[in-house]
């Protein structure tokens, strides 16, 4: 997979978002106000500590084959984007990887208590696939949503993902990684796909 590039898109009447690679001691705190809250909990990292968090996304960045971004819209960070290479992964177990295929994990900054915000997520939703499978020149983006995260897998359905099969994604218990089994449902998104849902034409 290429290396991660700063990618920037005006959305009318949304704003402009940015993605950037992730630098783990800057925006560490941050990343640890979101993840560390139960909203957050298909995360899976609820329990770890600001300096634990700086620590899996410094290994992180020593990866060619897992990358973390942050975005922000309008300048204000606004969600953790990761990207990887399927083949390098463990759901490469769960199904047959093709070529141009990346994975995406995202997670969007909970909301101001009170605020609306309708259409957000899909605004950012937007901005990745454009940054995937334009900038990266990607073919097809690939997401795992744990099954319990009903709303993540409406959200990716409304947004043109075709849903896949559920699957089992198997414990990893590495030295620098740990990530329990996870149930998930897989769902793609085409470049022919997406571009005929913003544009109308492929």
């Amino acid at each position: 997979m290429p290396e991660t590039a700063h990618h920037e898109q005006h959305i009318p009447g949304y704003g402009t978002v940015a993605i950037r690679p992730l630098a783990p001691d800057k925006d560490a705190r941050v990343i640890h106000t979101w993840v560390s809250q139960e909203r957050a909990v298909f995360w899976g990292m609820t329990n770890l500590t600001e300096a634990q968090v700086a620590q899996v996304y410094a290994h992180m960045a020593t990866l060619d084959t897992h990358h973390a971004h942050l975005v922000t819209k309008d300048g204000e960070p606004v969600a953790l984007l990761q990207t990887y290479d399927p083949a390098a992964d463990r759901v490469s177990e769960c199904y047959e990887v093709r070529p141009g295929d990346t994975g995406v994990h995202l997670l969007v900054a909970p909301a101001a208590p009170g605020a609306r915000r309708p259409g957000w997520t899909s605004a950012l939703l937007t901005v990745v696939a454009d940054y995937v499978l334009r900038v990266l020149d990607r073919t097809r983006v690939v997401v795992d949503p744990d099954v319990r995260n009903t709303k993540a897998i409406t959200r990716f359905e409304r947004h043109g993902f075709t849903t896949g099969p559920e699957v089992v994604l198997p414990e990893i218990d590495l030295p620098d990684v740990y990530l329990p089994e996870k149930r998930a449902r897989l769902a793609f998104l085409t470049r022919e796909t997406a571009f005929t849902e913003a544009t109308g034409t492929v």
